[in-house]
């Protein structure tokens, strides 16, 4: 199965870029593969657990011509960058009461917390480049808006379970509503 939607539909219609198109390759009901192509940003990630996974800056008119070439320009997730904080990504237009509570939780278990708002799946993308610690989705999701960024986020060692459970999140349930889940 694969799914391929725009995801950040609200972050869509206020102009802001932060807008993703997703595609997921899934087998087994876990994602094996993942690509996320943000226009606005031209900032295409892809990967798959057993693929790696890498971040490309894209030009529209310099696009390569083929997968090896378009490589060969990008990076390799994670990143590995310095950072004194601990970071969480939240949601810009879906936030709970239960995010609030997570990272007042946070504030006070660490010394330096840092919160970064943003729209679509470009939050699990942060997390798999090592931008971000963690994000934790405490609100509703469909199964389309998680994939890709599961398969690229396990491509860079992340993981993404199930809040209540631990379990690696899965896909093509009868329900597509995704449960809570954290990328980590």
């Amino acid at each position: 199965m694969d799914c391929g939607p725009l995801d950040g539909t609200k972050e869509f219609i206020k102009r802001n870029g932060e807008f993703t198109v997703n595609i997921a390759l899934i087998h087994n009901h876990f994602p094996v593969f993942g690509i996320i192509y943000a226009p606005v940003l031209q900032q295409l990630y892809l990967g798959g657990k057993h693929f790696g996974s890498y971040s490309c800056q894209l030009e529209p008119d310099k696009l390569p011509e083929n997968l090896d070439v378009l490589l060969e320009n990008c990076v390799k997730l994670p990143l590995q960058i310095p950072r004194s904080s601990y970071t969480i990504m939240a949601s810009r237009s879906h936030a709970t009461p239960e995010l609030q509570q997570f990272v007042e939780k946070k504030r006070n278990e660490r010394k330096e917390i840092t919160l970064i708002s943003s729209g679509s799946s470009i939050k699990i993308c942060r997390v798999a480049e090592n931008i971000a610690d963690i994000y934790p989705r405490l609100g509703p999701t469909m199964e389309w808006d998680t994939a890709a960024g599961q398969g690229i986020a396990e491509g860079a060692d992340r993981e993404v379970t199930i809040w209540e459970t631990g379990k690696r999140l899965s896909y093509n349930r009868e329900n597509l509503l995704n449960p809570w889940f954290v990328v980590k």
